[in-house]
């Protein structure tokens, strides 16, 4: 049954549009949350909540640096949602550089 639960959990976690593009994002490898923002042009604790949804489900790891977090995708990723993955196309990004998401550029 806990496999059922975890199969719905990963599934909602894919069913939304904004959270397909963070993943495409995440195909390029890790990204800054803040660099995250531009994509789905909205606010930064809104694009924490849906990676923490992502989180959440298994399908990323977070790595915390300063004050900025870190996402990536797991290595370990169920056959159902990998294929899910290998069909987005990988969105490229800017990235926002040192003086947004290291640690002395929050002093």
């Amino acid at each position: 049954m806990d496999s059922l639960l975890n199969m719905e959990k990963q599934l909602k976690a894919v069913s939304d549009a904004n959270r397909l593009k963070l993943l495409a994002c995440l195909k390029q490898g890790e990204v800054c949350v803040c660099d995250l923002v531009d994509i789905l042009e909205v606010s930064q604790p809104a694009v924490s909540q849906q990676l923490r949804k992502l989180k959440e489900a298994g399908i990323i790891l977070e790595r915390k640096k300063g004050t900025w977090k870190h996402y990536r995708l797991n290595e370990k990723q169920s056959p159902y949602i990998q294929s899910i993955l290998d069909t987005l196309e990988p969105i490229s990004i800017h990235h926002c550089g040192p003086s947004c998401c290291s640690e002395e550029g929050h002093q």
